[in-house]
């Protein structure tokens, strides 16, 4: 008979919030091993996002999303002060392009104050070119806390702090499979050395593949298993000058944020992401979706020049609520008591503010474990 190794915690996945929760759970002074899949930790989710740190203005009060994600932003920028991870607080401008649109951006003003966030305003039409000359709208709201941060730097500072209390990352290691146990459970680990961990506990933090990894888990309650949908996003970088110093967002629509404009941090502009429902997880960015990005941009930035649109990447969004839920549904973060298992918990719909918010997910996800 293989050997059983025996393992306090085990996290599934290696991207952000996975290595964030890992890095929470090492700070407190368990053993942990992420077990990652993929030749590189964050390769699929959180190296395809658009490096937002967000300031908590969309959604609803009372929300994993809205909590997690305003005590999440003040965390990371602690963090990244501290720990030097590249990131600036460039603020963003919501813009409505129509007069109409107005009466959103006033509503999304009261949604963030209900939310925590009292440093937003609404600028007028004059402000906004004042502050943007490029951008054009009726109003806009001001949304100063607003940043961007260089994620691949951020996922290295959380490994090194695993790496430094004791943990360890494990990459080409995918669980086949388990059981749960009645006071552990039993993951089979694919990979080069295939092997049997016998863990006290174990976090599915797995992204798109969580669900994939409760379903091959025998003995938890499929019910607790929420429903999965995917959101496609497409990216296309702007081979010319960024026309603006903030983010610059439209009036969303269902299912994300609208196309909009955000920067990396050495200035270079990037629109996205758009939304495409699919069945299936495909990362080929269509370079014919480009026609729909210049119409719904030039609504802020009529300035866009023909042919500058260029193809850059895409993203899967792991949803709970699918295209006719409205809203794009919250997080689901699942500890012992909600999984129906002393060992094991789960999240699912870990989409945008993921990044923004790993760090305070990390600590939500502790109170639910001990």
């Amino acid at each position: 008979m293989a050997e059983i190794l025996e393992l306090d915690c085990v996290v599934i996945g290696g991207g952000v919030v996975g290595l964030a929760i890992a890095r929470r759970l090492a700070l407190s002074g368990r053993e942990v091993i992420v077990l990652e899949a993929e030749a590189l930790t964050g390769s699929i989710t959180s190296a395809r996002n658009s490096e937002v740190i967000h300031a908590g203005l969309y959604y609803a009060t009372g929300s994993l999303k809205a909590a997690l994600s305003v005590s999440g932003k003040h965390s990371l920028y602690q963090y990244c002060d501290e720990r030097g991870i590249p990131h600036r607080r460039c603020g963003k401008l919501v813009v409505a392009a129509s007069e109409p649109e107005v009466a959103y951006l006033e509503k999304l003003l009261k949604q963030a104050w209900a939310n925590g966030v009292a440093d937003c305003r609404l600028v007028d039409g004059a402000e906004l070119a004042a502050m943007e000359p490029q951008i054009r709208g009726f109003k806009g709201l001001l949304s100063p806390s607003t940043g961007i941060i260089d994620s691949h730097r951020l996922m290295e500072a959380y490994i090194a702090d695993i790496e430094n209390h004791g943990g360890s990352i494990v990459l080409n290691s995918p669980v086949l499979g388990g059981t749960l146990r009645d006071d552990s459970v039993r993951l089979s680990v694919g990979g080069a050395d295939p092997v049997d961990v016998d863990a006290k506990l174990v976090v599915n933090a797995a992204g798109l593949g969580a669900w994939g990894i409760s379903a091959g888990l025998e003995g938890l309650d499929p019910a607790t298993i929420p429903e999965r949908h995917y959101a496609k996003g497409s990216y296309f970088s702007l081979s010319a000058r960024a026309p603006a110093q903030r983010l610059i967002y439209p009036v969303p629509e269902p299912g994300g944020l609208g196309v909009h404009l955000t920067l990396d941090m050495a200035g270079q502009a990037r629109f996205g992401p758009d939304v495409e429902w699919v069945e299936t997880i495909d990362y080929d960015v269509d370079p014919d979706r480009s026609q729909k990005f210049y119409s719904a941009i030039r609504r802020y930035w009529p300035g866009l020049a023909d042919g500058t649109l260029v193809p850059a990447y895409s993203g899967i969004r792991p949803k709970v609520v699918g295209s006719k839920g409205g809203g794009g549904g919250d997080f689901i973060i699942q500890g012992p008591t909600q999984t129906g298992h002393p060992g094991y918990a789960a999240l699912y719909g870990i989409e945008s503010p993921g990044l923004t918010s790993s760090m305070a997910i990390a600590e939500y996800l502790e109170k639910l474990i001990y």
